[in-house]
């Protein structure tokens, strides 16, 4: 076996294992309270701040995250696969609480009915000029979702697992998009999760791995 299959076996193995394990939320609790989030500077104010919920949740004995696909008639990106969000107001007091409230505005999911388990590292969009600050939380299931259908067209449900081994193949497709920059794309029955959606999604994976079995990529 090749040494970078070495590296992204034991990446994925690592990865598994955690996802896998009994007490996964209150490992990722810890593993995101006991590290410093990378944080975008902002310096020139170019970037408009924003903030979004990663959903976790359990399902017949599974972790998967919880995405929307956005509607048809919002103003930007349409269709994409997302996760609850959108700018902070001037009203929110933190980031966090503005990632809760916009959940609560698309998908109604109360904030009370979310544990937040901590910050994961800033990401970027550039149409429009966004600072993401996403945050993960743990939501119950089922849950009676009161979707938004001028924001939602849909919620879509993804085994946490699933993700592993897609995100340590460094020979898949990347979207391009934006600036012509390119990000690591997975595809989950026919929805395609890309952009800053799975650049995120690839940042927590990997923050979970490299914790947990001093992987790097």
């Amino acid at each position: 076996m090749k040494n970078n299959d070495k590296i992204r076996k034991a990446f994925t193995d690592n990865v598994v294992d955690m996802i896998c394990g009994p007490d996964l939320c209150k490992t990722i609790k810890g593993i995101l309270n006991n590290r410093s989030p990378r944080h975008i500077r902002n310096d020139n104010l170019h970037y408009t701040p924003a903030a979004l919920l990663v959903p976790i949740f359990k399902m017949n004995g599974e972790y998967h995250l919880l995405f929307t696909k956005r509607a048809p008639k919002v103003r930007y990106h349409q269709g994409h696969i997302s996760f609850p969000g959108g700018v902070v107001d001037e009203t929110d007091r933190s980031p966090e609480e503005a990632a809760l409230r916009e959940a609560d505005e698309e998908i109604g999911l109360l904030k009370d009915d979310v544990e937040i388990l901590g910050p994961i590292d800033d990401s970027l969009t550039f149409v429009p000029p966004f600072i993401v600050h996403p945050f993960v939380g743990f939501i119950p299931h089922p849950y009676p979702f009161n979707i938004n259908p001028k924001e939602v067209e849909k919620t879509i449900e993804v085994p946490l697992k699933f993700f592993a081994s897609q995100v340590s193949k460094t020979a898949s497709t990347p979207a391009e998009f934006e600036r012509g920059i390119g990000y690591a794309e997975f595809r989950y029955y026919g929805e395609l999760i890309w952009g800053t959606t799975a650049s995120i999604v690839a940042n927590f994976i990997t923050i979970l791995c490299c914790v947990k079995g001093n992987v790097r990529k």
